[in-house]
């Protein structure tokens, strides 16, 4: 009798061949600028914790005290009977930061896209995508009934084809959406948001915006890319961003207007249909709120860090690409090198990760190191010192 599932062992052994493979290293201690991966102490250069606050005493404490308050998890979907006043306190704390309306708290930024992408448009209307977006956006613009046009990563001259285009179509379209990351995860470049909000109104179209890596990162007091661009909630209709990242813990959210809000919660599937956040998570990123305005040295050491670590690695001869944010790839081309270079860093006693095809286009594999505001000057001059020891030895510089 034939096996029906055979072809699961037959494609992973095709993608480990290919270099493709995600090899799957262990994290036993907290995330921290220094980190036991695999029973060995690293230098962390991967994490998406920018600001250190993963692992920060309030961030846990806050945690910690929630549990004993409200328990371990919410009971339920938040429409039903999981919504606690923790997830209005946290709503009302981040619009207040993010300066908007109202802020929709989801349980990941990848729900908050899969969900609300659909609700906006669907059939007789247009979604126009960066072709550089992240895989959320994608699978969110697929559930959608709505046409689909691409443009060229940040080309403003080629999103305005594109609704010039579109203003053709007939019958009109009902509604027009433009998305974009904010922050590109892969290549660590910014869209240009006001240009893109500038095209949207005169098309009269939606704008919404992917800030994941922007959160935390970009704008006053890390504020994000709408904040980083000084652009108001009529120029940029949706604001998606999550608290994985530079907040240190998981969830997303959806901020901008009251009627955006009003919408999202009554639409979103992903929202309806999943249970709450956990009252641990959601206190966790209420203190990291808290240390946001109260720290805001933090995003500036982040920058400075960003800044010193980027010039000496393009100083040394390596490629860097387009990183304006503290997303630094380092370009090497092969699969196979790409390998080879997180391995001798991780033996080194740096922790980074291959990237690789389909994550990146053929060709351009490469570790992505990502800045942490924590890190000190020492263990800058490290990971230089040694990724110049290694880059030679590879032959990549």
């Amino acid at each position: 009798m034939r096996n029906p599932t055979a072809f699961l062992r037959e494609e992973y052994e095709e993608l480990v061949k290919k270099g493709l493979n995600w090899e799957l290293r262990v994290l036993e201690s907290p995330s921290d600028v220094r980190c036991v991966v695999d029973g060995k102490e690293v230098l962390m250069l991967c994490s998406n914790n920018y600001l250190g606050l993963a692992n920060h005493p309030k961030v846990k404490e806050a945690a910690i005290e929630a549990v004993k308050t409200y328990g371990a998890g919410p009971g339920a979907v938040r429409a039903i009977a999981g919504n606690m006043s923790l997830h209005f306190e946290l709503e009302r704390r981040l619009a207040r930061f993010k300066r908007a309306e109202a802020s929709l708290v989801f349980q990941t930024g990848f729900m908050a896209n899969e969900g609300l992408i659909p609700q906006l448009v669907g059939k007789g209307d247009l979604i126009v995508s960066d072709e550089l977006n992240h895989g959320s956006i994608i699978d969110g613009v697929r559930l959608s009934r709505a046409d689909r046009a691409i443009y060229k990563h940040c080309d403003m001259e080629d999103l305005e084809r594109v609704l010039n285009e579109a203003e053709k179509h007939d019958p009109p379209y009902r509604r027009i959406l433009i998305i974009t990351d904010g922050v590109f995860s892969m290549d660590g470049d910014i869209a240009p948001l006001d240009q893109i909000a500038k095209l949207g109104a005169e098309h009269g179209a939606i704008v919404y915006v992917d800030d994941a890596h922007g959160e935390g990162v970009l704008g006053e007091g890390g504020r994000g890319i709408v904040s980083h661009f000084k652009l108001s909630r009529d120029e940029v209709h949706v604001e998606m961003g999550t608290f994985s990242k530079a907040y240190g813990v998981i969830g997303g959210h959806i901020t901008g207007s009251r009627d955006l809000y009003n919408f999202a919660y009554n639409r979103a599937r992903s929202w309806l249909l999943s249970s709450a956040p956990t009252p641990a998570d959601t206190a966790a990123i209420i203190a990291a709120i808290d240390i946001l305005e109260s720290e805001p040295q933090r995003v500036r050491r982040l920058w400075d860090n960003t800044n010193y670590f980027k010039k000496a690695v393009q100083d040394l001869g390596f490629d860097t690409g387009k990183s304006q944010t503290p997303i630094i790839p380092i370009i090497v081309g092969e699969n196979i090198k790409a390998r080879k270079l997180a391995q001798r860093l991780f033996e080194e006693g740096i922790f980074v990760v291959p990237i690789v095809y389909p994550m990146v286009p053929h060709g351009t594999a490469r570790i992505r190191v990502q800045m942490n505001s924590e890190l000190t000057k020492e263990d800058l001059d490290f990971a230089i010192e040694t990724l110049e020891k290694v880059g030679k030895e590879l032959e990549i510089i």
